[in-house]
């Protein structure tokens, strides 16, 4: 007996639940992303660039869909039909002035009506916003990190189809192309293309709206770029801009080529060696210097004339660049760009754009643009400081945007309420008062 009364002493305390609250948000963050973006001047420019147009079919007006994709987009939310419970948000709705929650079939719609020209018009605005945090960074020297990336889908979504898919092979997929700016983490540009593009598919005006988009503050750039982009357009056109350049060299049918060159051993580096050539591919205007560096992947034992010797097996790369430097010094340059890799997968992974379910090109376009539009507005926040900074965006929403808050309201002034022992109420607080500062 006395052991049954202290099992049920040790029994946890049964809560009651009710479905009885009100005025409850879980993005009690998003009222400091709300101050940046006024300060920005980006809801204004949202506004003035999509007019608020009701649709019969929606009820509700083009800016206060793309704002809720957006805001979404940043709180981490990767599904369309997640939107309409983000939206109830009772925060969510006071800052889109929403009468209730915008539903899956009311996003496809507005996205699908905007097409192919609200895209392009979204893709400028973008363009021009990215260009306003380069000039206000006050750089005047920036490295551009090409890339592109594969998008799968499952189902027929238009424009999808089989390409090159190293996660999913054989799958449907998009295959984007898109720029970073390295020392701002900043995804500058980004073209949203067919799975059957190759990687640098439209590259040449790609750049040339790259080029043409810098403001004026910046004097030096240096693109970086995989084997993907070795094309010799592409060289000739950073070279009329004058930029540097970095590419590193598609090795197909060149291995015999790296097999007879004079290498010299690397001093201080085991089983290292260099080397540098003239090369002039067929479509090529002119000869370039291939840079290359060779390294001993493994030993391995053959039989030679019945004797048994231990030779090295080597391993290959090679550059193509502006720099005067050798291959050592550029292949370190160059694995300074695998950060754009995690880059890309904070924006695939915890935005809208990681889940594209609608059947329009187009929609899924725009879905794309939100989706990095939320990645930078989240990484320019954090720009505030450096510990901020170096956190990727899932850290940022679990910190400092998912936090939940009781709404209240005394008069016009409204009050977010939130749990006083956060974890990171410290840090919360001091980047709410940088962004207020600003």
């Amino acid at each position: 007996m006395k052991n049954t009364k202290k099992k049920l002493k040790n029994q946890s305390k049964v809560v009651k639940s009710s479905f009885t609250g009100s005025n409850i948000t879980k993005y009690s963050g998003l009222n400091t992303v709300a101050k940046y973006m006024n300060r920005q001047h980006i809801v204004k420019s949202i506004s003035s660039s999509f007019p608020t147009e009701w649709h019969n079919a929606t009820k509700f007006g083009v800016n206060q869909v793309l704002m809720a994709i957006t805001l979404a987009s940043i709180s981490g939310i990767n599904r369309i039909y997640r939107i309409a419970v983000f939206s109830g948000d009772g925060l969510v709705k006071a800052m889109l002035k929403l009468d209730k929650a915008i539903n899956e079939n009311a996003i496809s719609a507005t996205l699908k009506n905007l097409g192919q020209s609200g895209a392009r018009k979204l893709q400028e605005f973008l363009l021009s916003r990215n260009a306003r945090w380069i000039r206000d960074s006050g750089l005047n020297s920036i490295t551009l990190d090409a890339d592109s990336t594969v998008q799968s889908v499952s189902g027929n979504q238009e424009g999808a189809a089989k390409g090159f898919n190293t996660t999913k092979k054989g799958a449907k997929s998009y295959h984007p192309l898109l720029v970073f700016v390295s020392e701002m983490k900043l995804l500058y540009h980004t073209w949203f293309r067919t799975g059957s593009a190759y990687t640098a598919n439209g590259i040449i005006d790609f750049m040339k709206e790259v080029y043409s988009s810098l403001p004026r503050n910046i004097k030096k750039v240096f693109f970086r770029a995989d084997s993907g982009f070795f094309s010799g357009n592409l060289f000739d056109l950073l070279e009329s801009f004058s930029w540097d350049y970095l590419v590193k060299v598609k090795l197909k049918n060149l291995e015999s080529l790296l097999k007879t060159q004079d290498w010299t051993d690397v001093k201080d580096a085991r089983d290292v060696a260099i080397c540098e050539f003239s090369y002039q591919a067929k479509s090529w205007q002119h000869p370039r210097i291939l840079k290359a560096m060779r390294s001993v992947k493994e030993y391995v034992e053959v039989s030679y004339l019945g004797e048994i010797k231990t030779v090295p097996v080597y391993q290959y790369v090679c550059y193509v660049s502006s720099y005067d430097v050798d291959a050592v010094e550029l292949h370190e340059l160059y694995k300074q760009r695998s950060t754009s890799e995690t880059w890309i997968e904070q924006v695939k992974g915890h935005t809208m754009a990681g889940n594209t379910l609608t059947d329009d090109f187009w929609a899924n376009d725009i879905l794309w643009q939100l989706s990095v539009f939320a990645y930078n507005i989240s990484v320019m926040m954090r720009q505030k400081k450096d510990r901020y900074k170096k956190q990727e965006h899932r850290s940022f929403i679990d910190w400092f945007i998912s936090v939940p808050a009781k709404i209240t309201r005394s008069g016009h002034q409204i009050e977010l309420k939130m749990y006083e022992h956060h974890f990171y109420k410290d840090d919360w607080e001091e980047l709410d008062r940088l962004i207020e500062a600003a």
